[in-house]
C-alpha cells in the first residue's frame, strides 16, 4: 500500500510540473504581442487622391496596389471626394499602384521599400477618354 502511495504522490508531481510548464509557456504570449505591436508600429500606410487632368477629384475610381513580391494585389474603391487609403503595408516590400475609371488609367507608380516614411501620400491622376 505505501508502494502505491509514493507511485501516486509521484504522478500527481509529475502532473503539476507538467501543469507548471503549460501555465509558463502560456505567459509568453504578452512579449509576442509586443512584438506584434512592434511589427504593426513599422507598417507604412498610402493614401492620396485620385484626381483627372483639371485636378477636379474622380470619386468611384478602382485604386490597384500590388505587392511586386508576392504579385497580390488589393483594392480599394475611392470615396466622394476621391480619397483612397491602403494601411498596414510591408515596409520591407515594394509596392505598385495605379488607378482606374471609366477604361481610363492613372500612371503606375512605385512605392519603394527604401522609402523610410510611415505615411505615404500619392495624388493619382486619370487622363479621361474623351467619348
Amino acid at each position: 500500500m505505501n508502494l502505491r502511495l509514493r507511485v501516486f504522490s509521484f504522478g500527481l508531481v509529475f502532473l503539476l510540473i507538467a501543469m507548471l510548464s503549460v501555465s509558463v509557456a502560456s505567459a509568453r504570449p504578452p512579449q509576442d504581442a509586443k512584438e506584434k505591436e512592434k511589427h504593426e508600429a513599422s507598417l507604412k500606410t498610402v493614401r492620396g487622391l485620385v484626381t483627372d487632368k483639371s485636378e477636379s477629384p474622380i470619386p468611384s475610381s478602382v485604386v490597384f496596389l500590388k505587392n511586386t513580391r508576392s504579385n497580390a494585389i488589393r483594392s480599394y474603391i475611392s470615396d466622394d471626394a476621391g480619397n483612397y487609403r491602403f494601411s498596414g503595408l510591408d515596409p520591407n516590400i515594394d509596392y505598385e499602384i495605379h488607378a482606374e475609371k471609366d477604361g481610363a488609367k492613372s500612371q503606375t507608380r512605385t512605392i519603394s521599400s527604401f522609402d523610410s516614411k510611415k505615411e505615404i501620400v500619392l495624388n493619382l491622376k486619370i487622363d479621361k477618354k474623351k467619348g
